[in-house]
């Protein structure tokens, strides 16, 4: 990138001889100069004479990022590749949404593309009214395994989760050979051949979207409905988490999906349960400035929950929703936020442990086992005590009481 033409020829034919698969990026004063470069092997000649010179960094910028994404991608084609006759387990976390089902069926193509096996692998219920129809309109093939067995599967990519054990089904310090993911995570904890975690998308989709790109794999019509739902749902239709790289996603996706069948999944019957619980949410809710808790007591579908946190967080100062409700065995809990101030997603983990809850800033859930209590026949009581443990830890984090003791 010298202003010394000769130069920068020398230096182009030494990288092309010592390392010829390097990507080079080189300049040139004139377009025979440039052509002379083409053709000694550059990669990318810039003119800067003819251009600002914010405009050539951020050409090469974009140049080299897109050089990098797709390297990216063959290099995971590759891995995949390598399972040959065997099969691919593809995990999702337990209870999946639309974000980690999508994403799956986007690895499960790439998979198809090199003529490898793969299944989609998942532990718990799909909730969820809307779920539920995007598994059936789209007619998604999901395996729920009794018993998982590392011992069948060539190769273990996990997807929407990135630690064995930790929300979904695999044992703890099962091999993981990829880890795909857009949630926030601890990268020394994260033991794989190939991962690949960003933060700052807001959709795992909008990742499995870019590598499909990249390899030039065609999205049929049900994966690409999948996936720009996916993205829909994680980001709040591009209101939370929303990178730039979510909206170029969903607008290359966009014209391939069936805005029908996208339109039926979003716009579901709801249940009895659903109205109930939110209903119960509403009657029992506690305030605490901008902060609103809600005990709904007993439930079967822990996705209601969801519903009413997101339903009560509309209400007029209220910044902060915790709606929690007692299932056969476990407290489930379902938060919400839109204070700038407050990481719901830290709240979960410091008031109900690291391997109990989680999530994003801006929404979280957390899952706490009864444990020897969960046979316990007298659900009042059980709800009276879950309630003061649940309430107390959350305004304890959040600084509104201290904990006793």
């Amino acid at each position: 990138m010298s202003s010394d033409i000769e130069a920068n020829k020398k230096a182009l034919a030494y990288i092309k001889k010592a390392a010829p698969d390097v990507q080079i990026v080189a300049r040139a004063h004139n377009y025979q100069q440039k052509e002379e470069m083409d053709t000694a092997g550059a990669d990318l000649v810039v003119l800067p004479s003819n251009l600002p010179l914010k405009a050539i960094a951020s050409a090469i910028v974009q140049y080299i990022e897109r050089i990098t994404s797709v390297k990216l991608a063959q290099e995971l084609k590759k891995l995949i590749s390598s399972v040959g006759d065997g099969r691919l387990a593809i995990v999702v976390h337990d209870n999946p949404d639309p974000d980690a089902i999508s994403s799956a069926m986007g690895l499960k193509e790439i998979a198809n593309s090199v003529g490898v096996k793969a299944e989609i692998l998942y532990k718990g219920k799909i909730g969820h009214h809307e779920n539920k129809a995007f598994i059936n309109l789209l007619d998604i093939e999901l395996n729920q395994p009794k018993d998982f067995k590392a011992s069948e599967y060539k190769k273990i990519a996990m997807l929407e989760c990135s630690v064995p054990g930790v929300n979904n089904m695999l044992p703890v310090k099962t091999d993981i050979n990829v880890v795909i993911d857009h949630h926030q995570a601890d990268i020394e904890e994260v033991k794989a051949e190939y991962v690949d975690i960003r933060p700052n998308i807001g959709a795992t989709a909008t990742i499995m979207t870019k590598y499909l790109q990249d390899l030039e794999i065609p999205i049929k019509m049900e994966l690409a409905t999948a996936l720009l739902y996916g993205i829909k749902v994680d980001t709040d239709d591009f209101r939370r988490n929303t990178d730039p790289a979510d909206f170029i996603a969903a607008a290359y996706l966009f014209p391939l999906a069936n805005q029908d069948i996208l339109s039926r999944i979003e716009t579901p019957s709801k249940s009895t349960e659903s109205i109930d619980i939110l209903g119960e949410a509403i009657k029992n809710r506690q305030i605490k400035g901008s902060y609103l808790i809600s005990n709904v007591g007993t439930i079967r579908d822990r996705d209601t929950l969801a519903q009413a946190a997101d339903y009560l967080l509309t209400l007029e100062g209220i910044t902060t929703t915790l709606v929690f409700g007692l299932g056969e065995d476990t407290i489930y809990i379902s938060g919400r936020s839109r204070d700038d101030r407050v990481n719901i997603g830290k709240v979960m983990k410091d008031a109900f442990g690291e391997d109990k809850g989680g999530g994003h800033a801006s929404l979280a859930g957390a899952q706490i086992p009864l444990g020897v209590f969960s046979g316990t026949k007298d659900k009042q009581t059980l709800l009276k005590l879950a309630e003061e443990a649940v309430v107390k830890r959350f305004l304890s984090v959040v600084g509104i009481q201290k904990e006793p003791g």
